[in-house]
């Protein structure tokens, strides 16, 4: 809904078809963008399932993490564009321009200090990062330490530092009282579909 936001302005130039990660693409579409909040990251087979799917024509990844081994997994398995969170609005909608024109657009890694244009995440009201707020969805979703730190392309320690912390920032002791906090946050993945985005197609 965050990205959508972003993209509403820009609804002369873009048009938000669907919104879910975790249901199958009903619409035909120009670019599928691949949000990795809470999702595997690009060396996961999710970004080939897409890249082969007839309804979508092109497929861009929109992420924090630039790690060398992730943008070439994504290019391997035919992602058309490797975006970075941090990008100005302009930017963003001008890169889904350059891809929907047929080039190959990999924007520069996000800088040390992440500017976030109107990006929203859970938690973030409650002091979390985008990477602690994504790392909590994971817990809420039952993810072990192990999973999480496949999935997030973090060392098993740095997933261990994110959690003290996360626990810490929301005031629980357990990884079930983070869970319950999770779940009543919102933390869990919102599978209702929004098929027409104020009038997409």
């Amino acid at each position: 809904m965050g990205v959508a936001n972003i993209l509403d302005q820009y609804r002369d130039r873009v048009v938000i078809a669907e919104i879910d990660a975790n249901s199958s693409l009903v619409d035909t579409v120009d670019i599928v963008l691949y949000d990795s909040f809470a999702q595997p990251e690009s060396d996961h087979s999710e970004i080939g399932v897409l890249v082969r799917n007839p309804r979508a024509r092109r497929v861009v990844v929109y992420t924090w993490n630039f790690h060398p081994d992730l943008i070439s997994s994504a290019r391997e398995q035919g992602a058309h564009g490797y975006l970075s969170k941090a990008l100005p609005a302009r930017e963003f909608v001008g890169a889904l321009e350059a891809v929907h024109a047929g080039e190959i657009v990999v924007s520069d890694p996000p800088g040390r200090t992440r500017s976030v244009n109107g990006l929203d995440w859970p938690g973030r009201t409650e002091g979390l990062s985008d990477r602690e707020a994504e790392i909590l969805a994971l817990i809420t979703q039952g993810r072990s330490n192990a999973e999480i730190a496949a999935l997030t392309f973090l060392s098993p320690n740095t997933v261990k530092s994110y959690i003290r912390n996360i626990y810490r920032k929301i005031g629980v002791a357990s990884r079930t009282q983070a869970v319950l906090w999770g779940v009543e946050a919102g933390f869990l993945p919102d599978h209702h579909r929004i098929d027409h985005w104020r009038g997409g197609p």
